[in-house]
């Protein structure tokens, strides 16, 4: 994994792995791996290429899941349509809500080097009356306990009903009720990986991105202060 420091990459460097993102389209660490298949081919140009040629180390990726092609290219739009609120753009968070609850569709994707991590996340009960482990609609209404979609820049921490939580702007007119929602990242009991073994899915929050309460440590260190989420059903 890349150093998980707040650094800001190049311009350059950003763009170029950006787009190999949007048009590759595939897990984000094969980008990785792609990338460095372009870097043997170029030092096959110099000298150094008559030297033995190890084969080189097979690429496990760290999500299970593809991100599609058109969910990664909204929000790679929505980062650059909110380039001036977003201040740190070498990762980004995806929550697929087309996959169900017992997937790891909350993905941690590092602009700059490809590489992704993936958690399970919750979704709110107002989205999901059923509870069927998938997500049916969204709300930005106060009092729905739906999710919202859209673009949501993480903020400031704080210590809640659920312990430490982090705090989200909603950024589009589909979310942007979610600070006075108290929509936020938290940990809780119902998203823990266990839960899906057990019931076959999580449970529900109130519209918040509930992560296992082991996992949130490392959600907050990858997310982070600035950077964006992006929700969607595509």
């Amino acid at each position: 994994m890349a150093t998980l420091g707040d650094t800001a990459p190049t311009r350059r460097g950003l763009l170029k792995t950006v787009g190999a993102l949007a048009g590759a389209m595939v897990v984000p660490d094969a980008v990785s791996a792609a990338m460095r298949v372009a870097e043997s081919q170029q030092r096959a140009l110099t000298p150094s290429a008559l030297a033995p040629v190890r084969p080189a180390p097979r690429v496990v990726p760290s999500s299970p899941r593809v991100v599609r092609p058109e969910l990664m290219r909204q929000a790679l739009a929505a980062l650059e349509r909110h380039g001036n609120t977003i201040k740190l753009r070498d990762r980004i968070v995806i929550a697929d809500f087309s996959a169900p609850s017992s997937q790891r569709r909350f993905h941690f994707i590092d602009l700059v080097s490809g590489h992704s991590e993936s958690k399970l996340v919750s979704h709110g009960s107002g989205s999901d009356p059923g509870h069927t482990g998938y997500l049916q609609r969204f709300s930005n209404q106060n009092g729905s306990n739906a999710s919202c979609e859209g673009a949501f820049l993480a903020d400031n921490y704080y210590i809640g009903k659920h312990g430490k939580s982090q705090r989200l702007i909603g950024l589009d007119p589909t979310n942007n009720n979610a600070l006075a929602r108290a929509i936020v990242v938290h940990g809780a009991w119902y998203s823990n990986e266990d839960i899906v073994r057990s019931r076959g899915r999580l449970g529900r929050s109130q519209g918040c991105f509930a992560v296992g309460e082991r996992e949130l440590a490392e959600v907050f260190e990858r997310l982070g202060q600035g950077r964006m989420i992006y929700a969607a059903k595509v």
